[in-house]
């Protein structure tokens, strides 16, 4: 893959000279966003059409064969029908905040090595400018309840500004010993340093921690307390119709699938195979598998788990995950000094 996208450069910039550079950032950022926000419309699909095989239900099967067309004909609905402002609201907050929910989700991204040279921008610090871009998610959550100017909606952004708080903590500090071990903080290293054993293999308790941090990150069950329809209507986003409401969903997914590949090049090889001699299918197909079997985990989660109540979702966080992150640090420490890695 690497070896095509070279022969293609070196023919594009003999073609369009200096130009080439913009072009070529142009084409790769069409090429990378077409497939990602495709697999963002069909994991709508892909989670009623699993969560219904689960309670033994059939899901969308109207439009299209087999339901295929649903997330087409959901978009197109949500795209005719009228955006409501409230009349209290704080307009401009209001319409900017489902924006800055989804463009962080897109913009992490571009650090993101689908396999060994096909990345975006192969930064060296490229597990901070995930962190620090996914981040920024929380500021539109938290826009969205202050501007929709309605009681649910606030008390919705405040849960989830506390949630995403407490279990970045965890997150964060799950991923320190990956780190470590690695020596570096670019993604594409992070994964060859993998070749000879995974990361969840030594760091086991930190991948359970860093998975069930992302599913409370993301807000979803059974850490969906910011949108819990049972005491809030719909959290953050009750105000919300119409595209504006639909964009809310679109970051949601979008940072799903990120945050499965993050954990995918932490912990589960990135694009290396399992074995060596399986090395004959490409990066980029072993990369989607392991991706696609985190996802369906998430929804697996919800179609299983009852929802948290809030003092059992904070003492997890910060009594439980924290604490296990921290001693794990310590241990991956200790034994890079034993075995002379350091």
């Amino acid at each position: 893959m690497a070896e095509i996208l070279q022969v293609i450069h070196s023919f594009g910039e003999g073609l369009f000279g200096a130009i080439w550079p913009l072009v070529w950032a142009l084409i790769k950022i069409n090429v990378l966003m077409g497939p990602v926000m495709i697999c963002v419309s069909y994991l709508t699909l892909a989670e009623r059409k699993v969560i219904g095989a689960m309670q033994v239900r059939i899901g969308p099967n109207r439009v299209g064969f087999w339901g295929l067309l649903q997330p087409f004909a959901d978009a197109a609905k949500l795209f005719f029908k009228e955006t409501h402002i409230p009349a209290a609201a704080d307009t401009v907050v209001f319409l900017i905040a489902p924006t800055l929910v989804l463009v962080p989700a897109l913009l992490a991204w571009s650090a993101i090595p689908f396999a060994e040279g096909v990345v975006l921008a192969d930064v060296n610090i490229g597990i901070l400018y995930v962190l620090a871009i996914s981040s920024l998610g929380v500021y539109g959550v938290l826009m969205s309840g202050w501007a929709s100017n309605n009681r649910y909606s606030f008390l919705g952004a405040l849960r989830s500004a506390s949630q995403m708080v407490s279990y970045e903590v965890a997150m964060g500090f799950s991923i320190i010993p990956v780190v470590m071990l690695a020596g570096s903080l670019n993604l594409t290293d992070i994964v060859l340093d993998q070749k000879d054993m995974w990361n969840i293999i030594p760091l086991f308790p930190l991948a359970i921690v860093y998975f069930i941090s992302v599913v409370a990150e993301t807000n979803r069950t059974p850490f969906d307390l910011p949108e819990a329809e049972a005491e809030l209507v719909a959290g953050f986003f009750t105000e919300y119709s119409a595209m504006s409401f639909g964009l809310f969903f679109l970051g949601e997914y979008a940072n799903m699938i990120l945050v499965s590949a993050l954990a995918t090049i932490l912990f589960l090889g990135g694009w290396l195979p399992p074995v060596e001699w399986l090395s004959i299918i490409p990066g980029f197909v072993w990369f989607a598998i392991k991706v696609g079997f985190l996802l369906f985990v998430f929804l697996w989660i919800r179609a299983t788990f009852p929802r948290y109540r809030y003092d059992q979702l904070m003492r997890l966080g910060w009594k439980v995950f924290l604490p296990i992150a921290l001693i794990w640090i310590f241990v991956t420490g200790a034994a890079m000094h034993l075995f002379g890695l350091a």
